[in-house]
């Protein structure tokens, strides 16, 4: 717990926020611009997202939404949850509200069954599938002693493994897609002691994500694109509210919006050409131009130096 405790200690929100004149070495320079080459826009495409009933999943789902795209919202949630908004009938009138058609499916992707009915019901409902989003996943910073088995086989069976297989039901048919993703919401991989440490479990379960881009890029090399995307700031979502510091982290972060629009970046560039890569999100967006950030802070008074990094940057 004491990972969770320092987060908290460090954006107490009786703390004023730090001095401008503060920088920090894990925030943006000038990034090697990757060179994306974009091939329209995902008017008519299908994405099916899992963990899409909320926060950052959600968000690409609607931005998906305004292209026209076929949204396919991939939940457990189906009666409102005390502590997390959104429920899948929420999320499909929010992808309607932008413009786009929604199915919502119940889906539990520890279950290869339930998977496959969402899978085949997709198909059948749109045709076909053009992007798959491995947005599920579950967390818990804590150390090996504070960590006991049931979380351990919770991440391990959402994040590796619901990832792993749900990519797996999908390749048939992404093969057939004229520009067809493989997005997962995971860190770079990187091989120091200093990101195991603290949460060795959750991150052996978000690595497994990563790895799924490292092989299945290489794997299916011309045929579909299969990259990671992660944000460079703590991200305003429930977990973060919930488990990782409260309205002060919640002060100290970017919007879902730089995710999902990092992510439209990605999934509208060529699939041959894109693929295998680690994102960070702002860089991303750099590459296509973008250079104002502060439309994404949560709080205006934090510029983007003084907001809390992500715990894998």
């Amino acid at each position: 717990m004491q990972r969770i405790q320092t987060l908290s200690n460090q954006f107490n929100h009786t703390i004023a926020p730090p001095a401008s004149n503060v920088t920090y070495p894990w925030v943006m320079k000038y990034p090697d611009c990757f060179p994306f080459e974009q091939v329209g826009n995902l008017k008519g495409k299908t994405v099916i997202i899992s963990g899409g009933s909320r926060g950052i999943g959600l968000a690409i789902g609607i931005r998906a939404a305004k292209d026209g795209a076929n949204v396919v919202i991939l939940a457990k949630t189906v009666d409102p949850h005390p502590k997390l908004p959104g429920t899948i009938a929420s999320a499909c009138a929010e992808i309607e509200k932008a413009g786009g058609k929604a199915l919502g499916i119940q889906c539990d992707i520890r279950f290869e069954k339930d998977i496959q009915a969402a899978v085949q019901k997709t198909v059948e409902t749109f045709g076909g599938i053009d992007i798959v989003v491995n947005s599920a996943s579950a967390i818990s910073l804590t150390d090996t002693e504070s960590t006991d088995m049931k979380k351990y086989d919770l991440m391990h069976s959402i994040n590796t493994r619901g990832t792993y297989l749900m990519s797996k039901t999908c390749i048939p048919y992404l093969k057939k897609s004229s520009n067809p993703h493989i997005l997962n919401l995971s860190p770079p991989l990187n091989m120091q002691a200093k990101w195991f440490a603290p949460h060795i479990a959750y991150t052996m379960a978000k690595y497994g994500m990563s790895m799924c881009v490292l092989g299945m890029s290489e794997e299916f090399k011309g045929q579909i694109g299969v990259n990671a995307l992660w944000p460079r700031t703590s991200i305003a979502t429930a977990a973060v509210q919930n488990v990782l510091g409260g309205d002060s982290m919640m002060q100290a972060s970017r919007n879902v919006e730089i995710m999902a629009d990092s992510a439209h970046v990605i999934l509208t560039s060529c699939h041959k050409k894109t693929t295998g890569n680690f994102f960070i999100d702002d860089e991303v967006l750099a590459s296509v131009g973008v250079k104002d950030f502060s439309i994404y802070r949560c709080d205006p008074k934090f510029t983007d130096s003084q907001l809390a990094p992500d715990f894998f940057i």
